[in-house]
């Protein structure tokens, strides 16, 4: 195996991993889509398999499903491009309905006859159902979707689903705000109590219903089109966590005069999770609810070419320059209005270098091709903006590069 593929195993988690066969339903009610293209081609190749050509050089005979495992991973051991899963998932559609199910134990049989190649669960020529590791029957209460290992690494990819946050300019100018701390400090950090004064047509109560947690912005960086310079939203820099613990009211005291005042009292925050220190000014949005989020790693059905619009968490620091490397987020010019979605794969591509031909006496400038350069997959879309994790990378991943569909 070579590094390059060995990067590809190593960025991606397990797509559905079940643990016995009481699983099976509850799991294919979940949010797992297949495309209607995606079920063409698994059952075009389901009739005879795929061209011995299109295998991996390496490509096990026989291969037992590991816990950790991925469809994409295996679908990296036994094709040249780990993106056409659906014709791994066709080549044994009958043992595999559904592809998202991989059980640990599950052993997989390398059929070659004819120039065509098909993946089975049961040893060509022999009979019998599939080779799947069973646990006793047992009552569960828990949410079916901790138990299903996700697509990605939780470590990649859970800190991204929080804190890029693509917002029109004033929607902070809007947000509630810092103004105090306990100790009147300048600057916060986890562990810190702040007071937050919110916006006069919707403060910060305690009502039902009413939001609890929070996440801390601050500065909203416009993000532009590398081509046309379009100023495509405004990327808030994230900052750290907050609880509401009292909301916003008014007390009435004393004057000192006989008489009564009504006093204003700002909402009291506890801060958690900083990864920057916070102050006086920076805003608070709603938490979104935890989601399970099915990455479905795939091709885009229409030929697409995008941009890279920045390196996530380089605008915190001011840097304008620099490259993204392994696992690291790029936001591309491309979201929903465009048709990206989540589990969206493209082919990276150098931008292509212009230098001096020192070979020639007149020095001309020769700007050279853009070569392939790794995979990256959409994981967050906005309306117009999205963002990718780099899968696999050759070199570093600079703002402008292009990402293709993988077919290209």
């Amino acid at each position: 195996m070579t590094a390059f593929t060995s990067a590809r195993l190593t960025a991606l988690g397990a797509l559905t991993v079940a643990a016995g066969a009481l699983l099976v339903a509850p799991v294919q009610a979940q949010n797992h889509p297949v495309s209607g293209q995606q079920r063409a081609k698994a059952q075009e190749v389901s009739q005879r398999g795929i061209p011995v050509a299109d295998l991996a050089p390496n490509a096990p005979d026989v291969y037992v499903v590991k816990r950790g495992d991925t469809l994409w991973g295996i679908s990296g051991l036994y094709l040249k491009s780990a993106w056409r899963w659906p014709e791994l998932w066709g080549m044994n559609m009958q043992a595999l309905p559904n592809p998202h199910l991989i059980f640990p134990g599950q052993t997989l049989y390398l059929d070659k006859d004819g120039g065509f190649a098909r993946l089975r669960t049961t040893a060509p020529g022999g009979s019998g159902s599939s080779d799947t590791v069973r646990v006793s029957p047992s009552t569960r209460s828990d949410s079916l979707s901790s138990t299903a290992l996700p697509t990605l690494k939780p470590h990649l990819i859970e800190p991204f689903l929080v804190e890029p946050m693509v917002v029109d300019a004033s929607v902070l100018q809007r947000a509630p705000r810092v103004i105090a701390t306990v100790e009147e400090r300048v600057l916060m950090a986890s562990g810190d109590r702040a007071y937050v004064r919110g916006d006069a047509a919707t403060p910060l109560t305690m009502e039902p219903g009413e939001p609890r947690q929070f996440r801390v912005f601050r500065d909203a960086v416009a993000l532009k089109d590398p081509q046309t310079g379009e100023v495509l939203g405004y990327e808030a820099q994230y900052l750290g966590k907050a609880e509401l613990v009292r909301g916003e009211s008014f007390e009435k005291s004393s004057n000192g005069k006989g008489g009564i005042q009504t006093d204003y009292v700002p909402a009291t925050v506890d801060l958690t999770g900083a990864k920057e220190e916070i102050r006086a000014g920076d805003r608070l949005l709603p938490a979104p609810a935890r989601e399970f989020i099915s990455y479905v790693p795939r091709a885009p059905q229409d030929g697409v070419e995008a941009r890279v619009v920045s390196i996530y968490g380089s605008s915190a620091s001011g840097a304008s320059a620099g490259s993204a490397g392994q696992n690291q987020v790029v936001a591309i010019n491309l979201g929903t209005r465009n048709g990206m979605e989540v589990g969206h794969v493209m082919r990276l591509m150098t931008k292509g270098d212009t230098i001096k031909d020192k070979t020639d006496p007149k020095l001309p400038m020769v700007k050279l091709p853009s070569e392939i350069n790794g995979l990256a997959m959409v994981f967050r879309t906005f309306d117009r903006v999205s963002y990718a994790l780099i899968l696999e990378i050759r070199t570093g991943v600079r703002v402008g590069d292009r990402l293709v569909s993988p077919q290209e």
